[in-house]
């Protein structure tokens, strides 16, 4: 989910936005763990080819009527569930307002349309390594999608919520997002989200509209809120334990966890969580949000909020864009370029730090206090400024980096990438760290960072991973932003241009599903011959996800401590 030149409201690109994007005392914390579902199928990734029917026994309740899905190799599929109503129309900036209940069998067989966006302009390549779709565009696009492995019992439920920083993204954009084989091998209900994104789902339109719409700049992380609703309300008739929910999410996704974490209504709704490749945030206040909003209505030369709501996506868009790029300082390679003590938070699509629906800048100032008792787990992958473009010399690379670090840290950072890396390409450590925010050793040292923010709050524990398998596909790709994802998924199988599906792939797939598995089940992602240490801040210890997985004391110290010098 990166590097799609998108007209976003910070006027960055995709890749950009994606920034602002077992021990004996975890043992002795873990509680009691969900009730095992049982009768689920076991078996390796990537099995025979599934059968599928739609037999009159795939219907589950919920409490706006019934839902009629299909089975796909013993899995009981439902996409495209509503738990809101449409968003257009006079619905825009709203909080998200109940379906209307139905009669009969609603037809849950296809994906929900994704929130209005612009495509990606991927190269081919990663396109290729990712399996892209853009799916289909909607206003009526508050949808979840489900997979269970029967309607009965109380599994864990794993509700994961997809990236692109706030602006673009979808439940079903990656061919890993997939949740079938999770259900299928790990006895677990699986659940993916679309909700609002961009200027429909972070813009404060109260100067216009007045009370009704005060909580406009936050409707795309309240319909998050909303979503985990429907799961209390209704996952129990899908085989699901409401008691026992993990929030997972990459990149934006990441974001969007840690920022619910921190908000006070979705307290109770969360009992783990985990933030891939992201998280924390540094959220504008509402006075300088809604500046941008009054400036962004001033541009489109609307009078009323009647008239706003009728105005096309597109050029709410465009505006809100250049609005955003006009009011935040340029970006540099380490972020906003402005005087120093001048900075401030960037606007544009994403959360504001209101006071009221949010409250704290979550996992950037601080662990929130609500979030105390949910165990998580934070990490990234070993090359995630991969975009396949960019094939540069050593000389190239070096002086890529002199004009970010200047030529001491740079020369320094070249020698111990080396070092540590002997076995690998000057390409594909120029994806590790190429002077960029999406480097390897920022995104890790968030995740340390993150974890140490958790730790200081001496509740539940924190677990840090690093996902450095290299996959075979199109030589020096190493382990893209998203790569872990297949293998969390249990979808190598589903994602073998990226992941080739071989032997290796396999193994490491059902570890790291178990392992996720077991965290939404008992809050403790160890597993037979895994032990998987809780995170202090004087060791970092580190679970490598590799051909030989194993626990590593803070595995990139050397070089990511240089980029902190």
């Amino acid at each position: 989910m990166m590097d799609r030149k998108s007209q976003n409201g910070g006027g960055l690109n995709r890749r950009q936005a994606l920034l602002l994007t077992a021990s004996a005392g975890v043992a002795a914390w873990v509680g009691t763990a969900c009730a095992p579902g049982g009768g689920a199928k076991r078996g390796a990734s990537g099995s025979a080819a599934a059968s599928c029917s739609t037999p009159r026994t795939a219907v589950a309740r919920t409490q706006y009527g019934k839902v009629r899905g299909y089975v796909e190799d013993g899995v009981l599929t439902f996409k495209g569930v509503p738990y809101g109503a449409d968003t257009g129309g006079e619905n825009r900036w709203l909080p998200a307002r109940p379906p209307a209940p139905w009669e009969g069998e609603y037809p849950a067989l296809t994906y929900g349309p994704n929130c209005p966006q612009n495509l990606h302009d991927w190269s081919s390549e990663q396109t290729f390594l990712q399996q892209w779709t853009d799916g289909w565009q909607g206003e009526d696009m508050l949808k979840v999608n489900v997979w269970t492995p029967g309607l009965e019992g109380k599994r864990p439920v794993m509700f994961y919520i997809h990236g692109g920083g706030y602006a673009f993204g979808s439940a079903y954009e990656l061919a890993a997002q997939d949740g079938a084989q999770m259900a299928r091998h790990h006895d677990v209900v699986c659940v993916t989200v679309n909700h609002r994104l961009n200027v429909l789902g972070f813009l404060d339109v109260s100067s216009i509209g007045g009370a009704a719409y005060a909580d406009s700049a936050n409707v795309g992380m309240t319909d998050l809120v909303a979503a985990l609703r429907w799961v209390r309300d209704n996952i129990a008739h899908f085989g699901g334990d409401p008691d026992c929910v993990m929030i997972y999410g990459q990149s934006g996704g990441g974001s969007k966890v840690t920022t619910l974490l921190g908000m006070p209504s979705a307290a109770g709704l969360i009992h783990r969580a985990s933030a891939q490749s992201g998280g924390g945030g540094d959220a504008p206040g509402a006075e300088q949000s809604g500046e941008y909003a009054r400036r962004v209505i001033a541009e489109l030369g609307v009078r009323d909020i009647a008239e706003l709501q009728k105005v096309e996506w597109s050029r709410l868009n465009r505006v809100g864009s250049a609005v955003a790029a006009a009011m935040n300082p340029p970006m540099g390679v380490h972020g906003p370029i402005a005087p120093p003590g001048t900075e401030q938070p960037r606007v544009g699509w994403g959360p504001t730090l209101d006071g009221r629906v949010i409250t704290m800048k979550s996992f950037f100032e601080d662990a929130p206090a609500i979030s105390r008792d949910i165990p998580m787990l934070f990490g990234s992958v070993s090359e995630e400024g991969n975009s396949m473009r960019s094939r540069p010399t050593e000389d190239e690379w070096r002086a890529t980096l002199t004009r970010s670090y200047g030529e001491a840290k740079a020369t320094a950072l070249i020698a111990a990438m080396k070092k540590a890396h002997p076995e690998k390409s000057i390409r594909t450590l120029s994806y590790m760290c190429n002077g960029s925010g999406l480097n390897t050793f920022n995104i890790c040292n968030n995740a340390i960072r993150m974890a140490g923010m958790k730790y200081r709050q001496k509740g539940a524990p924190a677990f840090l991973w690093y996902f450095t398998w290299q996959s075979p596909m199109l030589e020096d790709a190493g382990a893209w932003h998203t790569a872990e994802l297949a293998f969390c998924f249990d979808n190598t199988k589903r994602c073998e241009q990226g992941t080739g599906n071989g032997p290796e792939a396999q193994a490491l797939a059902r570890k790291m599903a178990t392992a996720w598995a077991n965290f939404a089940r008992t809050g403790n992602p160890s597993q037979p011959g895994l032990a998987w240490e809780a995170f202090d801040p004087v060791r970092c210890q580190t679970m490598v996800f590799d051909d030989h997985c194993r626990m590593v004391d803070d595995p990139e110290g050397e070089v990511r401590r240089i980029l902190l010098s």
